[in-house]
């Protein structure tokens, strides 16, 4: 039997890699004579790169001192890849703006001034094209440092996160389109929300980075503020702001798309790049996972976007994560034909304090089930 493992990072225990290599090993107890192919994935969040080099190869450049969500430096990673159209820079948001960053928590001051700092790393290399992955990030500044790292300016600091933005009044971006002029952007999006309102950046992502119900509504005002600042006020101006997409990665999204980016579900550029529908054909089993299996998981995530390619090919979707928070309804309107949770098996404190056994575990036992040993 071939199975496929392609899972996601398990977000704060184990990256991509990690998680095949013991869903694999885990899965070899059971049945050792089955041929396990390893494909870790990525939906544009944490690990995005390395994923990527995995498969495509290229140059995997460290930018070192990139100014992280709150200021303190850090080393972020940069692939380039020399393909048809040119040279090809990946960036990875996370690594400079994300939650794993910086174990400090403070949403109204955090900024992407870092990735902005990449991608003007990624111009400077001679990338005709740069992709930014967008997930897992920090940040709620509508994507106001990144503006800011490539040149824009404004009547208030744009690099001091949602606190500094208060009372913006107007953004000149002049300078950073005639630094990116005939650079391809593309915005590689786990998310298909808007930048405000009920589904915007603020009210559906902010909570997880630590913003309260106050701190929501008062966020979600500044990002309004700094779209009229930058787009203007009548609507056919700011629709940008309501575009898919615009509230990824805090607002990412929305400051890619109005330099002219295109937006791209980040698990399919990855899917295609590392040509998982052709190894799902090939194989009588795809296994995917990640740290929660919930209803977010269908909106651009890992397993909603595997489980689609394992249904094109014909073959069954078996989720294998953390913690499963979907029921069988939900489960089978992604294409999974059945989830299993670490947590269920072993307990929450050994799934935090023993990730990589007890996802080895636990694929042992999925073993049993569905290989044809």
């Amino acid at each position: 039997m071939r199975v496929l493992v392609a899972p996601d990072a398990f977000a704060g225990t184990l990256s991509a890699p990690q998680a095949a290599e013991a869903i694999a090993r885990g899965w070899a107890r059971t049945a050792p004579e089955d041929t396990t192919v390893l494909v870790p994935m990525s939906d544009g969040g944490p690990g995005f790169v390395d994923v990527l080099h995995s498969s495509l190869g290229g140059r995997r450049v460290v930018v070192t001192g990139v100014r992280g969500p709150l200021g303190t430096p850090v080393d972020a990673p940069l692939l380039l890849v020399d393909d048809e159209g040119g040279l090809t820079a990946y960036v990875e948001s996370a690594a400079a703006c994300g939650l794993e960053v910086d174990p400090r928590r403070s949403p109204e001051d955090a900024s992407t001034y870092g990735v902005g700092q990449l991608v003007a790393a990624a111009v400077d290399a001679g990338a005709a094209r740069v992709v930014v992955g967008l997930g897992g990030s920090a940040t709620t500044d509508g994507g106001a440092g990144m503006l800011a790292a490539l040149g824009a300016r404004a009547d208030v600091p744009l690099d001091a996160g949602p606190r500094g933005l208060a009372g913006v009044g107007s953004v000149d971006v002049t300078a950073v389109r005639q630094r990116l002029e005939g650079v391809a952007l593309v915005a590689a999006t786990d998310v298909r929300n808007p930048l405000l309102g009920l589904l915007g950046a603020a009210r559906t992502f902010g909570p997880q980075k630590g913003l309260d119900d106050a701190a929501v509504i008062r966020v979600d005002g500044i990002l309004d503020a700094l779209v009229v600042a930058v787009c203007g006020a009548a609507p056919a101006e700011r629709k940008v702001a309501d575009r898919p997409g615009a509230g990824a990665a805090g607002g990412l999204g929305f400051a890619l798309q109005l330099l002219g980016a295109s937006v791209e579900p980040g698990v399919a550029l990855v899917a295609d790049a590392v040509g998982l529908a052709a190894r799902a054909r090939e194989s009588d089993l795809v296994l995917t996972g990640e740290g929660a299996y919930d209803v977010t998981s269908r909106e651009g995530k890992v397993v909603y976007g595997v489980a689609e390619v394992a249904g094109a090919a014909l073959r069954p979707c078996v989720v294998i994560a953390g913690r499963v928070l979907v029921g069988s309804r939900e489960r089978r309107a992604m294409g999974v034909e059945a989830a299993y949770a670490m947590v269920d098996v072993v307990g929450e404190e050994a799934s935090l304090a023993e990730p990589a056994e007890s996802l080895r575990h636990l694929a042992e036992r999925v073993a049993r089930t569905w290989s044809d040993r």
